[in-house]
């Protein structure tokens, strides 16, 4: 958990208005950014052990959430109380880590605090969207092999390039176009595709329901991480270790009452010991999945929490589409899901779509670091 210890702000100074890199922070200053101290090397590492941590978290949480059902499980809402229930992990980086204290001084005033009534309707909105996001995914996983729905999830590069245009001022050039299409034409392949290897007793209607529940959740989740970041911008105005991670841990306690409320007032909580018992491999067995279930989508979280911090809630989204290389792999290997010919094709083209997104980002950052290291050199002969 350590490695959050320098990730603590931004990478860049902002560029030109509305133009806001997947590599760059939006408000950091050389006085305000320690991150800026560190060797390029350090960087990339602290990043990519982030990026390990929501791909192996979020690979390892989908493969054991098909795992439930396979085995015997059937409620969704205990599905879906899982992917927040384990948020308690998240304080233990949040009591051992410190954040930096704020600068004090006349010419570099911290902001001021933001009213609680705000921050606590911001939390209950949040975490409650999460909620409905979560059984969105749950419902999709029910239905969907662990290789379709991950493949699906892709989708949500889709919707954070829409969402980051008309809500965090992101560009929308040609390259994040071709990324758009491509994402949607991988998306289409697999809705038109009688998957091989779903689920037994799904019909061809919830196959269908299956595609748009992960399409509509990839959706919600899009739109989530671009409010969150908005959040931190409007309202928060800073993006210290600790309120970043207020803002995972609030929510997810939010959304874990949610998911508990309808637990309860659905009635599945009765057919849970039932469950239990019909576990094909039994009761310890179902524990230890729902246990590591949970561990695993707070992994993911840290990663989350630490690429929106690192660099910024639309890097992190990119990143966690990574899941489309590899949990269908996983699942192929662990859960024996066939790879037929459209899915290969979808897959390969949900890649060529992320190639162009990361690319065009790629591009970004390197002219927001010209566009640095010219200012640095204008300050210096000034």
């Amino acid at each position: 958990m350590r490695l959050f210890t320098f990730s603590l702000y931004g990478l860049h100074p902002p560029m030109a208005e509305n133009e806001t890199p997947i590599l760059v922070k939006e408000d950091d200053s050389d006085t305000q950014n320690p991150l800026m101290k560190l060797k390029r090397f350090d960087f990339w590492l602290l990043l990519a052990l982030n990026v390990g941590f929501l791909l192996v978290g979020q690979a390892a949480a989908i493969i054991l959430g098909r795992i439930y059902y396979d085995k015997g499980g059937n409620s969704t809402w205990l599905a879906t109380l899982v992917q927040t229930a384990g948020f308690p992990i998240l304080l233990i980086p949040y009591f051992l880590i410190p954040s930096p204290k704020e600068q004090s001084d006349s010419s570099n005033q911290p902001p001021p605090l933001p009213s609680i009534i705000k921050v606590t309707v911001i939390y209950f909105f949040l975490g409650t969207l999460i909620a409905g996001d979560n059984m969105l995914y749950s419902i999709a996983l029910l239905y969907l092999s662990a290789s379709t729905y991950s493949l699906i999830c892709a989708t949500q590069l889709v919707f954070n390039a829409i969402f980051a245009f008309f809500i965090n001022s992101q560009k929308f050039t040609s390259l994040i176009f071709n990324s758009v299409i491509a994402l949607t034409l991988s998306a289409a392949l697999l809705a038109i595709n009688e998957d091989s290897d779903k689920p037994s007793g799904v019909t061809s209607w919830k196959y269908i329901l299956g595609i748009i529940a992960a399409t509509v959740a990839s959706a919600l989740y899009s739109l989530i991480l671009s409010l969150m970041q908005l959040s931190f911008q409007k309202v928060m105005k800073k993006e210290t270790f600790s309120v970043v991670l207020e803002m995972q841990i609030y929510t997810s306690l939010v959304a874990t009452g949610v998911s508990t409320i309808g637990l309860f007032a659905s009635g599945e909580w009765r057919s849970l010991s039932g469950e239990m018992q019909g576990f094909t491999t039994g009761k310890g067995a179902y524990v230890q999945v729902l246990v590591w279930t949970a561990v695993g989508w707070q992994i993911a979280s840290v990663g989350v929490v630490g690429l929106i911090f690192v660099v910024s809630s639309l890097f992190s989204n990119v990143i966690s589409t990574l899941s489309l290389a590899v949990t269908p792999i996983a699942s192929v290997i662990i859960l024996h899901d066939t790879m037929n010919g459209v899915k290969i094709i979808a897959l390969l083209t949900a890649m060529w779509g992320f190639g162009n997104y990361i690319y065009q980002n790629y591009l970004d950052d390197l002219k927001a670091r010209k566009r640095q290291i010219s200012s640095a050199d204008t300050a210096t002969n000034c």
